[in-house]
């Protein structure tokens, strides 16, 4: 199978995604600066939220650029991360309302461990997918970055039940760990250029 139709639904449903969040803002009825800072804590989950589904769609458009072929458990693992990313707008919207209040912040963590497990996932079933997939099996790696994320979102949202501020932090955290694309795929395929 090609993966043509699969990063074209997958780009289509992250920009969705991203359009239902915005549109999650209710304007101000006043016409003063100061009648935005009740929507500061919107603003701020808003903001974490846009990273996190940019870095999301920055790492899969990177990964696929180091896949040939996929099947069809290929597209059942895509959907799995795509069904994740889909319920950010949801905890993005309780948690900010809620000026991060326990429990919202404790799902919003669960949908970013969700998020990290399914984008994990996805990655193994591409590489079991062809055994041509040899760029991405080298980039990927002991995929050290994903797992530590993975350990930095469950003590969250323990810690969440404790003190909701500090869970906020390292879901910071892990955004700046990924801010950056993951080089490991883009190293990988320039050297595979560079040789062949």
């Amino acid at each position: 199978m090609h993966k043509g139709r699969l990063e074209a639904f997958s780009d289509g449903v992250i920009a969705i995604i991203i359009t239902i969040m915005v549109l999650e803002f209710k304007a101000p009825h006043g016409a003063n600066l100061s009648d935005l800072l009740p929507l500061l804590p919107t603003i701020f989950t808003y903001t974490i939220s846009f990273v996190f589904i940019g870095i999301y769609w920055n790492n899969h458009h990177h990964m696929f650029s180091a896949v040939e072929k996929i099947n069809g458990n290929s597209l059942w693992a895509n959907l799995h991360l795509l069904f994740w990313l889909s319920l950010i707008p949801f905890v993005t919207t309780w948690m900010g309302d809620n000026h991060f209040s326990k429990w919202p912040v404790i799902l919003y963590g669960f949908v970013l461990l969700m998020n990290g497990i399914a984008y994990y996932i996805l990655g193994r079933v591409l590489l079991k997918a062809s055994s041509r997939n040899i760029k991405l099996a080298k980039a990927f790696g002991e995929d050290r970055k994903g797992i530590a994320s993975l350990i930095i979102y469950s003590i969250a949202i323990g810690l969440g039940f404790i003190n909701p501020n500090i869970s906020l932090a390292l879901y910071v955290t892990v955004a700046c760990i990924w801010f950056i694309p993951d080089k490991r795929i883009e190293k990988t395929i320039l050297t595979e250029e560079k040789i062949g």
